[in-house]
């Protein structure tokens, strides 16, 4: 068989650039091997700068002659890995030791590295838009429909730039032309079109340069909307979503990473600490369901006072028996109602019942190691130096530590996960404005109203109704490109404009840049190989999407799939777009609060003002809205978006140019309804 070999492939391979080998698995049959190696060599030849625009997979299948070998776990998975990768720009090679891959080259300059990003974003989002079902959204959003007396489409929510350019020209007052305000989207309609909300708010979500997708656990959409229309025409998007657990930027900035922590709690030993500490060693256990593990035998009807290293043995042991059971296929019953959920039924799952062991040979260990001192010195001061001093301890606080940070990550720590401007209002550096309203008392409101409820998770470890911490302290959130950010960049307001007292100011401080690891880079099809090979595999761990089961299901399956290949999981899933960090503090004693040693949160703005809104609205428009609206650029950027048909609009949701031509009057019957 004759191999490729790319011509433009460095004859020494430098130490500046990784090279990582790929084969088959051993068991992979010799026609598998051949397959693989054809496909390998095809994709050698074609020309890097060509891919990128979403590589036909089946047509890759056809050109390296896969035939029905396609459709086997193994070479399916692999072969689907592998297109994504290249059409991700990633550099393949083959000699005769077989292929190689390198990852793809990052650009100094800014926009040809912000065109790769973008390309490599498009892959994904692309392969959405071409589903059957978003179409069909996307088309029912563009076509009328009757409401009250008139024809109402999405296009009503969209506002014409030439207009909004005509408006800002020649108003006397600024204010009176555009008046943003927070719509926290739920269950209901909207009012002024019979469009749901949620509806409004994925269909201006499509026009994003990365595909759109549900977040598991808290997740608040919002409309950034202008009260000066007739229909209020959105202004923009965000979404305050569960946060990323581990990010080390993050924790060092806001001060209780475990080492950090640690360390000044030497350094600076406080009662108020170890009252903290003593209470979360009590606490914990008290909140663990432990009736079917008396019952059991596993331990002793005492609880924590009867331990023994033989109780923490069994514990183990038991965690791992029922992690096994709940892999092999066990489920949960979905909560329906979160305030009358039978929890005890939802604890005594497989699943739940290794967490619950596993959580509660750790909390034994800590109320041996720390406890003690605790219940043996009375001055909690005293007790905490003591404990510190204590080798043994000192690694069981640690643990104490970790945890806490664990639980209050996702309750007074958010991520703001999308967050921008839609044409015409982004020519108007909009995208602070909804920064800015993302973060505001309305919004920490409203999640906190949300969110007042039983914890799902700590409820079904407790087999009872536990509430967790609603407040928000922190909101971080992320760059798309690693060069900068134009939004976040800069975004500081006074404290003032949001209720805050002083001269505080408040907005987006860069905390670092994050790494660049994810499974972004992979496709649908992709991920249901990988999961497809891992499960035909005997893979003894089974990724059941069940939210409290861990944090990125499809992190987890991608990873279960690549380690079925033998593949090296932690380079292929380096999808090199390094981002810039964000973070927006938003109380003063934020450490202390979010780990808990404050009860009380102290706000830096005013969490119950009602009309930040328009205050806000006002910022804005001084700041950055009214100079970039006298620029001719900014209005030539406005006026391209014309709602006269055919509709030429920036908010309006662009299709890939094959599903244009697949769907000849797709877009006349979407106008022909306005």
């Amino acid at each position: 068989m004759e191999l490729n070999i790319r011509t433009d492939a460095p004859a020494v391979m430098t130490k500046e650039r990784k090279y990582i080998p790929l084969s088959m698995p051993a068991a992979a049959k010799r026609s598998e091997r051949l397959g693989f190696a054809r496909l390998a060599s095809y994709l050698a030849t074609l020309d890097p700068t060509t891919v990128g625009s979403g590589l036909d997979h089946d047509e890759c299948a056809k050109q390296a002659n896969l035939g029905v070998l396609f459709e086997h776990p193994a070479l399916a998975a692999a072969a689907h890995t592998l297109i994504d990768l290249v059409d991700q720009g990633w550099i393949i090679t083959v000699d005769r030791l077989g292929p190689m891959l390198s990852p793809p080259e990052v650009s100094s300059e800014k926009d040809v590295e912000r065109t790769r990003v973008r390309r490599q974003e498009h892959v994904r989002r692309n392969e959405q838009l071409r589903k059957p079902s978003v179409r069909r959204f996307l088309l029912g959003m563009e076509r009328a429909h009757q409401h009250g007396d008139r024809a109402i489409s999405v296009f009503n929510l969209m506002r014409d730039g030439r207009e909004l350019a005509d408006s800002l020209a020649s108003a006397i007052d600024s204010s009176s032309v555009i008046k943003p305000y927070v719509q926290i989207v739920d269950g209901s309609v909207c009012e002024l079109t019979g469009f749901r909300l949620h509806d409004i708010w994925r269909y201006f979500r499509h026009t994003w340069s990365n595909a759109y997708s549900t977040v598991p656990g808290r997740s608040m959409p919002i409309l950034i909307r202008d009260a000066a229309t007739p229909h209020h025409a959105v202004i923009g998007l965000a979404a305050i979503s569960s946060p990323v657990v581990q990010i080390a930027e993050r924790d060092a900035w806001i001060g209780w990473d475990t080492d950090m922590f640690l360390s000044d709690l030497e350094a600076n030993p406080t009662e108020k600490a170890g009252r903290w500490l003593e209470h979360r060693i009590e606490s914990q256990i008290d909140e663990i369901y432990t009736d079917d593990l008396v019952q059991a035998g596993v331990i002793e009807p005492g609880g924590r006072r009867s331990y023994t290293a033989d109780t923490v043995a069994r514990l183990r042991a038991d965690a791992e028996r029922y992690r096994q059971k709940h892999h092999r296929g066990s489920t949960i019953r979905a909560v329906r109602n979160i305030e009358k959920d039978a929890w005890v039924e939802r604890a005594e799952s497989h699943l739940f019942r290794s967490k619950r062991s596993a959580v509660l040979a750790d909390l034994f260990e800590i109320a041996e190691r720390v406890g003690g001192h605790f219940a043996d010195e009375p001055d909690a001061l005293q007790a905490l130096k003591q404990a510190l001093q204590d080798p043994k301890a000192r690694a069981q606080v640690r643990k104490v530590i970790r945890r806490a940070r664990g639980e209050r990550v996702g309750t007074v720590v958010a991520d703001l996960t999308v967050c921008g401007a839609v044409a015409p209002y982004n020519a108007l550096a909009a995208g602070k404005l909804v920064g800015a309203l993302a973060v505001s008392p309305k919004v920490l409101s409203a999640y906190r109203a949300k969110y007042t409820r039983p914890s799902e998770i700590a409820s079904a470890m407790a087999g009872r109704a536990v509430e967790r911490e609603a407040r928000l302290s922190f909101i971080g959130t992320t760059s798309l490109y690693g060069s900068g950010s134009s939004q976040y960049n800069r975004l500081f307001w006074p404290s003032t404009v949001m209720g805050g007292s002083g001269t505080t100011k408040m907005g987006y401080f860069e905390l670092g840049r994050s790494r660049s690891f994810g499974t972004s880079h992979f496709s649908e099809e992709t991920v249901s190989a990988l999961v497809r090979l891992s499960q035909v595999s005997g893979s003894s761990v089974r990724v059941n999407s069940i939210f409290g089961e861990g944090v990125s299901p499809r992190l987890r399956k991608v990873r279960l799939g690549l380690a079925a290949l033998g593949w090296p999981a932690n380079d292929l899933l380096q999808h090199g777009r390094e981002r810039i960090l964000y973070g927006v503090p938003l109380v003063d004693n934020l450490r202390d609060f979010s780990l808990g040693l404050d009860t009380e949160p102290k706000y830096l703005l005013d969490p119950d003002l009602e009309n930040a809104d328009e205050a806000v609205a006002g910022w804005w428009l001084e700041r950055w809205a009214l100079n970039r609206a006298s620029q001719q650029s900014v209005q030539d950027s406005m006026r391209a978006n014309s709602l006269v048909r055919p509709v030429h609009h920036g908010a309006r949701v662009q299709m890939p140019v094959d599903v244009e031509t697949e769907e000849e009057g797709f877009t006349q019957a979407a106008e022909a309804g306005q």
